[in-house]
């Protein structure tokens, strides 16, 4: 029978995940949250999922202050997190112990309920961070990952609940990542779940593909306790939907949720004005994109895919990808997609179209198909095992816990934290452990304070304002340390400091150069498009005049002479152009072209090298990505198809083999960014 209906609302997490690449800071958060606090929510997902790595990675927040702030002005309300069992929020699995020390940790900074879900639905990846969570005393809510495949029946999902609530689960969750949920499939997964089990049943639905509002509604008259929502401002597309919404389309039902529409329309309209700080990071998908029934891709891995297409120079492949995931998502084991396994698949797919069908295995996806990630719910394609099993040197697939593999590593974790810039505090060892690459830059930089970011002004840009942290540039990240708005942006780009003015619309600031053999190189400071020349080709030019207006982020900036001397242009108007790229010489003859490649993080890229300088064989980087380690050691003798160079792209490792027998010689050091194509080592 049908019974009053509760409301979870995912603003402070998902919403903003899904549509802007997680990058809502907790100052816009916190002003809401008294509004939030007084509507009756059953609970607020807050924490968790990718808001701890975008904290740490792109705001630089301490994503600890801030459970412990939004707790401290949410006193009524539970704060729900997002935790990927024995991933945790990683992308590896972690030892016991440290799965202990971070549910104990959040609980005590501020976590109410736990929901916990593992990318294969494999329950023994699910059990200790259900155990530790029940310990706290905190809900925990144990949460099916739903797929549409073969596989994956009602009778299945059932059996699965049935064996949470074994486990000690509070309440279940259906978790919908991609909006595949049909309304009347949903009435009977629900029916199906409330046979097997007595304890309550939450729906998570995305709004990707049109169909979350009416799989809700039926899924409550099949008598689902509460709903996933979104207030309805951060609302749809890659997100759910609108609280508002359901709530009106209940009022007057037996599935009454009793919420106040006049409170919910002021939350509504402040989250409003605070999405239009986050212009720059929204998502293209803000309709309905039927495409995602048949690729299954969730919400917040969609923009990824699309920034991961243009750093490889591949943004026209997007469909062929979206036609490849389904066909990889079956040879993985008919895998749910949600994070990691998403993004092994989605990068796979995109390796796939780029190189041939398995050509390149990422060391995810070998770990994936190989059981180091759980059991995958159907059989892998065989040929596929056999050949991740090879390049993993394994004799055979992994059958027990994965876990079970991992030895204590908290203590080791401690000591690597320290010896990088923690502070010696739980929290800080446990963020080093969930992001080791990531977390020394923001132990170093954390006492310059978070990031915040600004509504565009009318004609222009969003702005930014404090401390050192990192934008997003056509899907490109920069190092950028900016002052308030108006004032000069010193840019770090391919190693090179550019101070950019960002003004009104034809008024910018002056771009730097560089200077090359033959005349002074012009190169572009930002990614852009040349809007135009301003002097024509060969003629006499002054330093400081305006030579070409090129269109970034939605502003014009100038470029100026910083030579005096005939002008040669090396772009044409209307060309997208990449930040360092030669667009003009003064004085000399044709630019010298200078790496497109940004810096996200510390280390600049080097310079790509066309051909192996000393004669030897060429191995080039067969995407853009990181340099993470060499593996053999310089000047070692190497063999045919032995693995030299570990690189990291799309976050996941990809090795790179010899193709010839020889002595191997690096020419780019670990930590460096690569370009498609750029040489990395020599065989001679």
């Amino acid at each position: 029978m049908a019974k009053k209906v509760k409301i979870s609302d995912l603003v402070l997490r998902d919403a903003h995940q899904s549509l802007h690449a997680t990058r809502m800071t907790t100052a816009d958060m916190l002003p809401a949250c008294p509004m939030l606090d007084k509507i009756g929510y059953n609970s607020l997902e807050a924490w968790g999922g990718a808001t701890f790595d975008s904290c740490i990675r792109f705001l630089n927040e301490d994503p600890w202050t801030r459970l412990r702030s939004l707790k401290k002005v949410l006193p009524n309300t539970p704060i729900m997190m997002l935790l990927r069992g024995q991933n945790l929020l990683g992308y590896r699995h972690y030892a016991d112990d440290v799965v202990d020390k971070f549910v104990e940790a959040a609980a005590n900074n501020g976590v109410g309920v736990f929901r916990i879900f593992d990318a294969l639905n494999d329950p023994r990846n699910l059990k200790r961070a259900a155990e530790a969570a029940k310990k706290t005393g905190k809900h925990v809510q144990m949460a099916i990952s739903f797929a549409t495949t073969p596989y994956h029946t009602n009778a299945k999902y059932a059996e699965l609940a049935k064996s949470y609530a074994e486990f000690g689960a509070d309440s279940i969750c259906i978790k919908d990542m991609a909006g595949l949920l049909k309304p009347y499939d949903a009435y009977e997964l629900v029916k199906a779940i409330k046979a097997k089990v007595d304890i309550p049943v939450q729906i998570h639905t995305h709004a990707t593909t049109g169909m979350s509002v009416a799989t809700l509604v039926k899924a409550a008259e099949a008598g689902a306790d509460v709903l996933d929502t979104v207030i309805s401002s951060m609302a749809m597309g890659t997100s759910h939907s609108p609280t508002e919404t359901v709530v009106e389309m209940l009022h007057g039902t037996e599935m009454d949720t009793g919420l106040d529409i006049k409170a919910l329309l002021e939350i509504a309209a402040y989250f409003r004005e605070i999405r239009k700080n986050y212009a720059k990071f929204e998502s293209s998908f803000l309709g309905a994109d039927t495409r995602i029934l048949v690729s299954q891709v969730p919400g917040g891995m969609l923009s990824n895919l699309e920034s991961q297409l243009k750093e490889q120079g591949a943004a026209d492949k997007i469909d062929d990808v979206l036609k490849e995931i389904p066909i990889v998502q079956k040879d993985c084991g008919y895998i749910p997609l949600v994070t990691p396994t998403s993004q092994i698949v989605g990068t796979q797919a995109v390796f796939n179209v780029l190189f041939g069908r398995y050509a390149k295995l990422t060391a995810e996806t070998r770990d994936l198909v190989t059981g180091r990630y759980g059991q995958t719910p159907a059989e892998c394609n065989a040929d596929l095992v056999k050949k991740a099993l090879a390049e993993n040197k394994m004799d055979a697939v992994v059958t027990q816990r994965p876990a079970d593999l991992i030895t204590n590593e908290f203590s080791k974790m401690a000591d690597e934290a320290k010896a990088n810039g923690a502070d010696g505090s739980v929290e800080d060892v446990l963020t080093y452990a969930m992001f080791p690459k990531v977390a020394p830059k923001f132990f170093k930089e954390r006492a310059n304070g978070p990031v915040t970011f600004t509504a565009p002004a009318a004609g222009g840009s969003s702005g930014a304002s404090g401390g050192s942290y990192v934008v997003s540039v056509n899907g490109v990240d920069y190092n950028v340390v900016a002052g308030p708005a108006g004032e000069a942006m010193s840019v770090n780009v391919n190693g090179t400091a550019y101070n950019i003015g960002f003004k009104a619309a034809g008024s910018a600031a002056a771009a730097p150069v560089a200077a090359s053999s033959g005349g002074a190189t012009i190169n572009a400071p930002v990614a852009g498009t040349l809007l135009k020349h301003a002097v024509a080709a060969g003629s006499q030019v002054k330093t400081g005049q305006t030579i070409i207006i090129i269109e970034s982020m939605k502003m014009e900036l100038e470029v100026k002479a910083t030579a005096d001397g005939p002008v040669q242009f090396a772009v044409q108007p209307g060309t997208q152009i990449t930040a360092g790229q030669a667009i003009a010489t003064i004085g000399g003859g044709a630019p010298v072209a200078a790496p497109a490649a940004p810096a996200p993080a510390a280390a600049a890229p080097a310079a790509p090298v066309a051909a192996a300088p000393s004669g030897g064989v060429a191995i080039p980087a067969p995407v853009a990505g990181t340099l993470l380690k060499h593996v053999a050691a310089a000047g070692s003798t190497v063999s045919v198809g032995q693995t030299i160079v570990m690189i990291e792209s799309m976050k996941m490792e990809l090795e790179i083999k010899a193709t010839a027998a020889g002595t191997v010689h690096f020419l780019v050091a670990p930590g460096t960014q690569i370009s498609a194509g750029q040489i990395l080592a020599e065989i001679k």
